[in-house]
């Protein structure tokens, strides 16, 4: 048995304190603190340690930035307080009363969104193949009574490393008519019915985007407000050449003004690389190259500099973002990868550049991305993968073949580059066709019942009768092929593929195309283009459009203007909205609910109606395609005359 259990007492004795009383001193403070910092883990104390090293790091390593940021602001701040300091360089600026909104969500996750836009003033200064059919000389002429905005005394500019530099340090003087080759477009006299129809539908979402976004990127017409995306006036941007090849002085005057008192890309903004230079960079060239206003090119020589960090990479192909305010660029967060139409489809622009500022670093940079693809392994008869890796230049995610997005423009500026550059660099020439001989090997396909020829896309060897609306650039870039003396089969199969596109069109109810069809390709009853759910909405893309208007300027064939006649009714009918502008649909199968997106893209206005325009056009001197080559954005850029 166990004996029994023992009481034991512990006999404890507390002094007398008032139990109400806090004893606050230095030494039981300490005393506390220290005991709660033994009571942790070895490791949560150097966690701890390690973060309040990593915030004193950071703190001083952006304390300059930010003072200087914090100058920045209450300068801008004293400036927009004080207009009378505003001399004869500056424009006032036409803005209209600005609606308050909630970003827009969705689309590609780039620029931080604002809900309301900051005034922001920035004063700175401103081998061949077949026939010959070269481009004639380039008329030097200089443009005169241009106002050009100069840079204030004492004002600091951003370079493009996000430096504070003075003014004096990176304005120069607009070159002399003789360091410049311009080729002015001017204004067309007597239009066609069509092309005044064209310039009422320009003037309808100019004047949505007017009244409801002024100065931002893109117009939300149904909730008569805006949404950003880079902060930097897209739409405007994309719009000033097509204004001036419509004949649109005043809306273009007022467009001017803006750029020269608004336009500001001293900004802590990222914007794609890609999409920068197509819109802005293109923009700014084409509009220079069509007026000759000096103020252009000052402003495509700022966001040029500033886009040049992201060629800062180990193996010299882009990042996809830039900071054009820090000078910093990175991939996108969730990959180490570039699409390559990304990566290649910005030569033509940076190539002018360095042609118009005799600068040769922006051509260079543009130019080692495509020697690099050039000698590149991973290739398929000349069709190129999706991706490339910055850090090691490898094509990545091999063995998926597209002409749609992420590869599309590849394809059409190794065509452009060879033309804007005289027929002179043979390994553009090499590659793009041996790039359409690889398309008609393993993309091309027809379909049931109509026999419609349509370019598909291959995926691990598997063929997918998938074609995206974007591909509709194919024919018109095929054209111009034949037009500049490449084979003759080319038109051929441009004109088929042609067809096709039109019948993405009109085998809808609405009579606009989707997104993405798939084609059927078994012999049966009904419609060659099956449409899936998730592709039925319409972006107001150009790209179709953009081949009829090729295709009417090469071969005079007035079939091309009355399909687009076709398109461009269904755009007034079902997407135009009464208080100004258009927008996007959901659903072009339902003629009924077509259902707004409430977005009306930029390049409606840059690409979309301009090339309705030209399309229209019985002047086949307007935008000459020997003496232009378009950007895919739709600015024209001079084709550089022969030596």
């Amino acid at each position: 048995m166990f004996p029994p259990a023992r009481k034991e007492f512990i006999s404890l004795t507390l002094p007398e304190q008032d139990p109400r009383s806090y004893n606050n001193n230095k030494s039981w403070r300490k005393q506390s603190c220290w005991r709660k910092w033994k009571q942790l883990s070895r490791l949560q104390r150097s966690l701890i340690l390690l973060l309040v090293a990593f915030l004193l790091i950071c703190g001083i390593a952006t304390y300059p930035n930010l003072s200087e940021q914090w100058k920045g602001n209450e300068y801008q701040h004293r400036w927009a307080l004080s207009p009378v300091q505003c001399t004869d360089a500056c424009h006032s600026a036409v803005i209209p009363a600005l609606t308050e909104t909630s970003p827009e969500e969705g689309g590609r996750p780039v620029a931080p969104r604002k809900a309301e836009k900051r005034l922001e003033v920035e004063r700175t200064g401103s081998r061949q193949l077949g026939k010959k059919r070269g481009p004639p000389s380039l008329k030097l002429q200089k443009k005169e009574n241009v106002s050009e905005v100069q840079a204030g005394d004492g004002l600091p500019v951003h370079s493009w490393r996000g430096a504070m530099i003075e003014a004096d340090q990176v304005t120069e003087a607009p070159p002399s008519a003789a360091e410049i080759e311009v080729v002015p477009v001017q204004v067309p006299g007597k239009l066609t019915d069509r092309q005044m129809a064209v310039t009422e539908a320009f003037r309808h979402a100019w004047g949505g985007y007017k009244e409801f976004a002024w100065g931002h990127d893109e117009l939300k017409p149904i909730s008569k407000s805006y949404s950003e995306w880079f902060g930097l006036g897209l739409t405007l941007i994309d719009a000033l050449d097509t204004m001036w090849i419509l004949g649109l002085k005043e809306e273009f005057e007022e467009a001017r003004r803006w750029v020269s008192t608004e336009l500001s890309f001293a900004k802590n903004v990222d914007v794609n690389l890609f999409e920068s230079t197509i819109r802005i960079l293109g923009g700014l060239l084409g509009t220079f190259h069509l007026t000759g206003d000096s103020l252009f090119l000052e402003k495509a020589k700022d966001i040029g500099s500033r886009l040049m960090p992201a060629f800062n990479t180990p193996s010299k192909i882009p990042y996809s973002d830039v900071n054009i305010g820090r000078g910093t660029a990175h991939p996108p967060r969730w990959t180490s990868d570039s699409t390559v139409a990304e990566v290649t489809s910005i030569q033509l622009e940076f190539r002018d550049l360095s042609r118009l500022t005799g600068d040769m670093k922006y051509q260079m940079a543009v130019d080692d991305v495509m020697k690099h693809i050039h000698s590149l392994g991973g290739k398929h008869d000349g069709l190129v993968p999706m991706f490339i890796n910055t850090n090691n230049g490898q094509f990545s995610h091999l063995g998926v073949f597209t002409l749609g997005a992420r590869a599309d423009s590849y394809y059409e500026y190794l065509l452009k580059q060879w033309i804007q550059g005289g027929k002179k660099e043979s390994e553009l020439l090499e590659d793009y066709l041996q790039a359409i001989e690889g398309v008609k090997k393993n993309l091309l396909r027809k379909s049931e019942p109509k026999k419609l020829t349509f370019v598909g896309e291959l995926a691990h060897n598997n063929f997918s009768p998938k074609m995206d609306h974007l591909v509709c650039f194919l024919p018109g870039t095929l054209a111009l092929g034949a037009h500049h003396g490449l084979a003759p089969d080319h038109m051929e199969l441009a004109k088929a593929l042609m067809e096709t596109c039109y019948q993405m069109y009109a085998q809808t109810e609405t009579g606009l195309s989707p997104e993405i069809v798939h084609f059927n390709l078994f012999p049966r009853q009904g419609k060659d283009v099956e449409i899936k759910p998730a592709d039925k909405h319409n972006l107001l893309r150009p790209e179709t459009v953009e081949s009829l208007f090729y295709l009417h300027r090469l071969t005079g064939d007035k079939k091309y203007q009355d399909w687009g006649w076709h398109i461009f009714n269904s755009f007034i009918k079902y997407t135009k909205v009464s208080s100004g502008g258009f927008t996007s649909i959901n659903n072009v199968d339902s003629a009924s609910n077509p259902d707004p997106r409430d977005k009306m893209e930029s390049f409606f206005l840059g690409e979309t109606l301009k090339y309705f325009f030209l399309l229209f056009s019985e002047d086949f001197s307007l935008v000459d395609l020997d003496r232009f080559v378009f950007n895919t954005e739709a600015h024209p850029l001079p084709i550089w005359p022969t030596a």
